[in-house]
Order: C-alpha cells, then sequence, then structure tokens
C-alpha cells in the first residue's frame, strides 16, 4: 500500500473560478463562506490523515465521500439529489451532492478520484452543473496527485489539470451558465 502522506501547506488546495460579473456579489460571497468551510475541515489534521490513508491505489471516489459527509451535509448538501434534471430526456443525471442557495440558484458537489481526467469526469461535471437549471456553481473534489500502482509512481496531477481545465471556461469570451467553481484538491 502507498500511502501520499501530508501535501505541504505551500500548494494552493482550494482554487475558485468566477465570472467578472458575479466577483463582488453577495452570492459569490454565500459561496466562498460555504467552500471555506468545507476547505476548513478538511485542512484539518485528523481530516487530513483519514484522506492520507484513503487516497491510495485502487480508492474509490466513495472512500473519500465518506471522510467529509458530515461536513457537507452539516453545509446543507444534500446527497445524490434527484429531480434536478428533469428537463432532459436522460433525467438519471445527478450531482454527488447538491446545495440550494437562497436565492434560486446552488452547489453542485462531485468528488472525483481515478478517472477524473482519464474519462474527462471534470468536464462531465461541468457540463452538469452548466446544464442544470438548479445551480451555477461548482465544487469538485479531485486528487492532487494520482497513484494508481503500488510502485508509488505518479501518473497524473488532476488538481492542476482540472484547475487548468476550468480557467478557460471563465475568461469572459468563453462564459457558460457556471458562474462559478471551486476546485479542492486533497
Amino acid at each position: 500500500m502507498v500511502r501520499l502522506g501530508k501535501i505541504d501547506k505551500e500548494f494552493n488546495l482550494m482554487n475558485t473560478f468566477v465570472q467578472n460579473n458575479y466577483k463582488n456579489s453577495s452570492e459569490w460571497q454565500s459561496v466562498c463562506e460555504i467552500a471555506e468551510a468545507l476547505d476548513t475541515y478538511l485542512q484539518s489534521s485528523d481530516i487530513q490523515e483519514k484522506i492520507s490513508l484513503a487516497n491510495v491505489p485502487g480508492a474509490r471516489s466513495q472512500e473519500i465521500q465518506d471522510i467529509f459527509l458530515v461536513e457537507a451535509l452539516r453545509l446543507g448538501f444534500i446527497d445524490e439529489s434527484q429531480g434536478l434534471f428533469g428537463d432532459y430526456t436522460n433525467n438519471r443525471l445527478r450531482p454527488d451532492y447538491f446545495l440550494a442557495l437562497p436565492n434560486g440558484s446552488g452547489i453542485i458537489l462531485e468528488v472525483e478520484r481515478g478517472k477524473t481526467n482519464q474519462n474527462n469526469m471534470d468536464f462531465l461535471d461541468f457540463w452538469k452543473c452548466h446544464i442544470c437549471t438548479h445551480a451555477h456553481y461548482l465544487f469538485i473534489m479531485v486528487p492532487y496527485e494520482l497513484r494508481q500502482n503500488n510502485s508509488g509512481r505518479v501518473v497524473g496531477r488532476p488538481y492542476k489539470t482540472v484547475s487548468d481545465h476550468f480557467s478557460s471556461f471563465f475568461m469572459p469570451k468563453n462564459y457558460t451558465n457556471v458562474r462559478g467553481a471551486v476546485v479542492f484538491g486533497y
């Protein structure tokens, strides 16, 4: 079993993106407060230790979800919310978690692991948020580094890749219905 160990705190483990016209809005400030609360929880030493033990080759995203589920629920997220995509023929789409915001919008929270970039799950998550009429914000949790074999060799850096992918969507000429996104690295 390969253990990643703790990531040096000098790394930015939470990267935010927002459209210019929402940057100073109370809506975005509310989203940031929720993101910061979740990040504070994720950065506590006992949670970091649990993530380190669960973030091993062959692990499933559910194992990471289980670590922060209590905090996500405390913040108001609900598990695999149904009915968010009822306007579409493929209405089996579901986010991992959803939080309704007071203004009628919401936050989709997705947790990814090994398929983040290999199967373009980051783009699928972004697309789900883009077409969801109930959410304009996306939180996505991805590994900082991905190690898929027992040698411990790093085979990907999903946190950096997702951050690079999402940055293009927040250039004014590329705006979508996703007003803001937060990428968390674990």
